[in-house]
Formats: structure tokens, sequence, C-alpha cells
């Protein structure tokens, strides 16, 4: 997905917002808007935005001396939905479709997303998971995507964010876990999972759990290792959490599922969808 002028407003707003975060020196948040203004002022529109969003963290951790903003805010969130965990799996139990109501749950966790919502609080993710499970799925995607895990011999499960990794365990815990590998961030970017999120709600001891070499808030398969690319192109099957993910892999020839809210305009018109969609859609090869 190509990068779109309505993003730039966008791309400042973020940054402003995270620069305050992570530094209360009004001179740090001058330093980091005049680089991110340079940046934008030279950027190649046909890249996604994830490839801007790399450089404005990049700078932030260099202006800031902070290699992990977030780290807090993670570990929150993860401890949360992990105390959820039990009433969640009991939904999963009870619901007529297992599977299809794990996969509700593990969109409906993308709202966990500091990168897109800055000013998210408990009671907003109760409140925006409870709806978006309510909403029933594509059935025929959602039979297609039960075929394709099935037919395949290696999935690769690109993850998003903390706290949302917990109902991205659930929705494991329904699959053919021989056939999967979980792949996270290669360094820490926002909120996005490491593998120290990965070990501390247990998918490591689920499945296999690599890193792609990238601290790309997507999968920008140029900055990922030469290992992880190679993983890519063999897997039979790719499931793809979140709007990073889409943004960087929703013009690559592979088949991929993207499961994601669609958090602002620009991700919901690429997707032809409304602003807060719950979204389950097959690559289009």
């Amino acid at each position: 997905m190509k990068t779109y002028l309505d993003c730039i407003p966008c791309f400042l707003q973020q940054t402003l917002s995270a620069a305050k975060m992570v530094s209360d020196d009004p001179i740090i948040h001058e330093k980091v808007m005049r680089e991110l203004l340079q940046e934008v002022s030279t950027m190649n529109f046909d890249r996604s935005p994830v490839e801007m969003a790399i450089k404005i963290h990049r700078i932030l951790r260099d202006l800031s001396g902070n290699p992990d903003p977030y780290r807090e805010i993670k570990e929150h969130s993860n401890q949360r939905m992990l105390s959820l965990y039990p009433q969640l799996l009991a939904k999963i139990k009870s619901a007529e479709d297992s599977l299809e109501m794990a996969i509700r749950l593990a969109i409906a966790a993308n709202i966990i997303d500091f990168g897109a919502k800055h000013n998210l609080d408990d009671e907003t993710i109760d409140r925006v998971m409870a709806e978006s499970i309510a909403i029933p799925l594509d059935r025929e995607v959602v039979a297609k995507l039960r075929q394709e895990i099935q037919q395949a011999n290696t999935i690769l499960y690109l993850g998003d964010n903390a706290g949302e990794i917990v109902c991205d365990r659930l929705l494991i815990e329904q699959l053919p876990q021989e056939k999967i590998t979980y792949v996270v961030r290669g360094n820490p970017i926002i909120n996005d999972v490491t593998i120290a999120d990965a070990e501390t709600v247990g998918i490591t001891k689920l499945v296999p759990v690599i890193n792609n070499g990238s601290d790309a808030p997507g999968t920008v398969l140029s900055e990922c290792s030469p290992e992880f690319r190679d993983r890519f192109q063999a897997a039979d099957l790719i499931i793809a959490k979140g709007q990073g993910n889409y943004e960087s892999l929703s013009n690559t020839n592979k088949n991929i599922f993207f499961l994601l809210k669609a958090k602002c305009p620009v991700i919901a018109r690429d997707l032809n969808c409304a602003v807060g969609a719950t979204i389950l859609q097959q690559s289009r090869r």
C-alpha cells in the first residue's frame, strides 16, 4: 500500500504525541519534529506508510536515548490481557464455531495499538473489543481460511501488538500448532511484539517463535533479515495481524490472510470499509 497525502497530518500528530511521551524536554520535541519534516519533504509516496514510521521512531529513540519507550505500556497490556485469558478462552469454548470466535477475538484485540491510537485506556479497549466480537465475519472467508489452514504444510503467523498477542495465543491454540511459526519484530518499535512478549504470554511454549530482523512496525521485506525472507517465501500460508502488516504486505504476491481493525480513514478507503471495521481478508494475488 502506498502513502497518501492524508497520511502526513497523521505522521505529524503521532510523532508529536510520541515525542511528548518519551521526553518532557520541549527542545527534544522540536528536534524530533524538525527532523520529521525534513524526512517528509523528500519521502517517496509510492512506499508504504510503515517505511516512514521506521524513520520516525528511529529519530525518537536516537534523540530521547530510550531504546524501548513503550516498554511499560507493553508490560501493562500483556498482564491485563493475560488476566482476561480464562474468560476469553471460555468464550471460545462455548461458541458454536470455536475457530471463528478465536479469529474474532484476535481481530478485536488489534485495537491495542499505541501507534494509531495514543489515548487508549482499558475501558476503551474493553468496549471496542466487545463491539468487535459481536460482529459476525464473512462465512465464506472464514471457510476459505479454514481450508487453507488444513491444506498448508507451513504457516507463518505475523504478530502485531503487545496485549493483542494474548488473543494470538488463543487463536493459535485452535490451529494445528505443528505447522505454525510465530513471528515478532527484531527490535522494539512502538508497542509491537518482540520475543520478550511472546515469552511473557506463553506462545514460546506452543510454537517456534522467530524475529524478522527488523524494527519496522510492519513487515517491510527489504528491511528484514535474509533468514526471515527465506521463511516468508517458503511458507504456504501467512496470517498477518494489524494495519502495519497490511500496509507493508498488501501488494505482495503471497497467500496472506489479513486480520485487523481498520483504524484510520486511509486504511478504510483502501479496504473499502468504514473506520473501525473488523477485517478478515485474503490477499489480492
